[in-house]
């Protein structure tokens, strides 16, 4: 078969699959309160739980966070330490990498191959070349805020868990939790009729 039919045909296949991409869906809960007055009356009870334990969760994290401010600067300086360790790991791959695109031995010592460690290699029933050697990846320089964020990650907790909570309160109280899926992407259009 002809080459530029594989890849004409590929690419042809790629652009008709793309135009039918199938919706994506995500669940929702919608919460139905009861009726009876004194049911609402409950579900407000709930509600004003709900407000506490949340303000109280807030309240925690910010102490949280409070706390773990002393630490932010000497772990900044210890990734940073790690950063410089990181840069020298890369800059010995580096030329590593330029050694083996410099010095490669020629693609004619192996039978099959064709091509330069530079451009890439393809194989005679592969049309597509693929990288001899491969770039080291850049290490990425920390901050002050990553540090923070990762400690406020592992130390403090941002949810208390309330909604659950709420939850079984308000279908205690007579309220219905009704589950629905909504369309959030790729979403059918409406026929019009």
């Amino acid at each position: 078969m002809n080459l530029r039919l594989i890849m004409f045909t590929g690419v042809l296949l790629t652009a008709l699959l793309g135009g039918c991409a199938t919706p994506q869906y995500q669940k929702a809960y919608r919460h139905e309160p009861p009726a009876d007055p004194q049911a609402q009356a409950c579900v407000q009870g709930c509600e004003e739980k709900k407000q506490a334990c949340q303000a109280d969760c807030q309240a925690r994290y910010r102490i949280c966070l409070a706390e773990i401010e002393p630490q932010v600067e000497g772990r900044y300086l210890e990734a940073l330490k790690q950063y410089e360790m990181d840069l020298m790991q890369y800059a010995s791959s580096l030329r590593h990498y330029e050694m083996r695109l410099d010095f490669y031995w020629p693609s004619y010592y192996w039978p099959g191959y064709y091509g330069h460690p530079r451009f890439g290699y393809w194989y005679p029933w592969n049309p597509w070349p693929s990288p001899a050697v491969w770039l080291p990846p850049v290490p990425s320089q920390p901050t002050r805020d990553s540090v923070r964020a990762h400690l406020a990650r592992v130390n403090c907790q941002d949810d208390c868990g309330c909604l659950p909570v709420y939850d079984a309160c308000f279908i205690a109280c007579g309220g219905k939790i009704v589950e629905e899926e909504i369309c959030v992407k790729n979403c059918p259009q409406p026929s019009s009729r």
